[in-house]
């Protein structure tokens, strides 16, 4: 038999749960890795974020077989506002999931418990929030029969889209030949031009030994970028630490002589490459040096690493799509516990007001079709 367990840190976790992380990150990617949520609890949920890990386990000798990461704010709220529980996840996350080591019949059967627990057990939650998530996945319907099956209102949201690149075995000048001819032309002029006037330069950091100078180089760029301060700023750090120890970390900065100019933050672990985070100084905006160095990360992703896939991550941005092949999106899921009044009445507010806009959105249509 199975049980369900609730811990509230990911030191509480029995060793069992090691081997749920690793087959996880195996088909799920680094978003489901101990690493990342250990990043991410320490350096960018704050604390009033209480953890709350939904673990599936065996009743007799403790083998665990899935975890939920969940969390819910513990400030003081209204005392109208519902209890809800939401994914351990923030704008750092570009994809969330059941992190399982079982077969998709087992899974589905872990996520029934889940559900089950959730809603009609532990604490009663009003409202469960879970994004972002694959909905092209299995496990994105499995989740949300589940929930339906234990007495539950099923709101899906869009999060946002998702370019991929799927490299099919080419080396990197057979998929340069296929970019746009526009895109091409700009960077072999504006590259010779560059490392001929102004001694261009691109450094590649992959070990922990460099990171400190190039972790300076990074933020020199990053302050000097279009881009917001980050809200934590000990998150990408240590993310770059953490990935370096493991040898997932790419970090390119481009040099104009000996001034960082452009930064990029990919993560390859898999035989993904996750382009994370990027950034140049504007004042060499117009020298294209994001899409020059953009262009000398694909060329050893793809030629040296022999990556399957570059991921885009978050974002439907114009630019991504003159690099990437595919798009796919990442949804949400809000469940609303029809067993609770605060649920009933959150239900009300967020289901009734999404049939409302299908009315008038109906309304419109049917007005401007009278109107021709």
């Amino acid at each position: 038999m199975k049980r369900i367990c609730v811990y509230q840190s990911l030191a509480a976790l029995p060793d069992s749960y090691r081997r749920v992380f690793d087959v996880g990150q195996e088909s799920g990617g680094f978003f489901l890795s101990f690493a990342w949520f250990d990043n991410l609890i320490r350096h960018s949920l704050s604390i009033e974020h209480s953890i709350r890990l939904f673990g599936v386990e065996d009743d007799s000798n403790g083998k665990a077989y899935a975890l939920l990461p969940m969390c819910f704010v513990t400030s003081r709220q209204r005392w109208y506002a519902p209890r809800k529980l939401v994914a351990a996840s923030n704008y750092y996350t570009s994809l969330y999931a059941l992190i399982h080591a079982d077969t998709e019949q087992q899974m589905r059967e872990n996520t029934h418990l889940l559900a089950s627990e959730i809603i009609n057990k532990t604490s009663r939650w009003d409202c469960i929030d879970l994004h972002p998530m694959a909905r092209d996945s299995g496990q994105f319907e499995s989740i949300q029969q589940a929930f339906l099956h234990s007495g539950a209102f099923i709101q899906t949201y869009f999060c946002f889209g998702n370019w991929y690149l799927k490299v099919n075995g080419r080396t990197f000048q057979e998929y340069f030949h296929s970019l746009p001819s526009r895109l091409k032309n700009t960077i072999n002029r504006k590259s010779k031009q560059l490392e001929k006037s102004h001694g261009l330069h691109i450094k590649l950091v992959q070990s922990a030994d460099e990171l400190i100078a190039a972790t300076a180089a990074y933020e020199q760029v990053y302050q000097s970028s279009w881009k917001l301060p980050e809200a934590h700023p000990l998150f990408i750090s240590s993310l770059m630490q953490t990935c370096a120890q493991r040898g997932w970390l790419r970090l390119g900065i481009a040099y104009v002589g000996e001034q960082p100019v452009a930064a990029q933050l990919w993560i390859v672990h898999q035989r993904v490459a996750s382009i994370y985070k990027l950034a140049y100084d504007e004042k060499f905006g117009k020298l294209s040096i994001g899409s020059i160095l953009t262009s000398r990360m694909m060329e050893h992703v793809i030629d040296i690493d022999h990556v399957d896939e570059v991921d885009y991550l978050t974002g439907d941005d114009g630019y991504k799509q003159d690099w990437m092949s595919n798009r796919r999106e990442r949804w949400g899921l809000i469940v609303f516990n029809q067993h609770t009044l605060k649920g009933n009445l959150s239900a009300l507010w967020h289901l009734g007001r999404q049939e409302l806009k299908k009315r008038i959105t109906s309304f419109k249509g049917v007005f401007e079709r009278i109107l021709r």
